[in-house]
């Protein structure tokens, strides 16, 4: 699944009414952020603002399990502590540093685009801007990762949808909607955007906690409604999701770690961040 048929942000708010009920929206957002304040995985990259950093975390989860990128994500920073530093660097020595994780052409790509955004190397201050719009406008930055950036690097207003956002927000608010095809990813987008907190601040909090709730209860596989936080809300509490998985079932590269300590995490990128793999939570 893609998600990268996101509608303009003009426009969203005002749908809210059309597209999902206020009253529940309003108590979705206020359960999941209180339940994710409680149950939040202790991730390195949730305690940084450094944009920088977000980027990089965001590039190593790309189809990889989590237990692997929390001790690579240390090491790379502690080898290229800032933009400036990945851009003077040799392609080849950032490839080296990214040794571990698969999928060399995320290492290739933060090399182009550091390269881009610092002036080649020159300026030592450059650094990622802080709007959506501007984000994409860069090289390999997508719908998705642009929202992330700015969420969570800057705590602005931006909605982001990867496979485990898409698949709370059907569930929850439009089970009738196809996330695999145009329309259906547009609705998703503008519920995603309809339902954003007023500040940038709960913003961040939302936003991991979609993806939080995706990656441990709301899963591919099953839904764990009997532990979900916003299951009163729910427009498909208690259907088909909270069958058992098979057992015989392998996960596809967008199921999302279930428990944090090995599983395949999966954030699906936009169709714009095609360029890039879908990540994994």
């Amino acid at each position: 699944m893609t998600a990268g048929a996101e509608p303009s942000p003009r426009g969203a708010r005002a749908q809210v009414e059309a597209t999902i009920d206020v009253a529940q929206a309003r108590r979705f957002g206020a359960r999941l952020r209180r339940w994710f304040r409680a149950n939040g995985r202790d991730l390195p990259w949730r305690k940084t603002r450094d944009p920088y950093r977000i980027l990089v975390s965001e590039l190593m989860l790309q189809q990889t399990q989590v237990s692997r990128v929390v001790p690579k994500y240390g090491e790379f920073l502690a080898t290229f502590p800032t933009l400036h530093d990945v851009a003077r660097a040799r392609p080849g020595r950032v490839t080296e540093a990214w040794s571990g994780l698969g999928y060399y052409a995320r290492a290739r790509n933060l090399h182009a685009l550091a390269r881009h955004v610092t002036n080649r190397g020159r300026d030592e201050a450059a650094t990622l801007p802080p709007d959506v719009a501007s984000l994409r406008a860069l090289p390999g930055i997508g719908a998705y990762t642009a929202g992330a950036v700015s969420s969570f690097a800057y705590e602005r207003r931006a909605e982001l949808v990867d496979t485990n956002v898409a698949r709370v927000l059907k569930r929850v608010f439009a089970p009738d909607v196809d996330i695999k095809r145009g329309p259906g990813q547009k609705r998703i987008w503008t519920i995603a955007r309809a339902i954003l907190p007023r500040t940038g601040r709960a913003a961040w909090t939302h936003n991991q906690a979609l993806m939080e709730l995706g990656a441990l209860i709301c899963t591919a596989r099953v839904a764990r409604c009997d532990q979900c936080p916003v299951r009163s809300v729910c427009a498909t509490h208690g259907s088909r999701f909270t069958s058992s998985p098979r057992p015989s079932a392998v996960p596809p590269p967008s199921d999302p770690a279930s428990t944090g300590t090995g599983a395949r995490r999966s954030r699906c990128r936009s169709a714009a961040d095609g360029r890039s793999s879908a990540p994994c939570r």
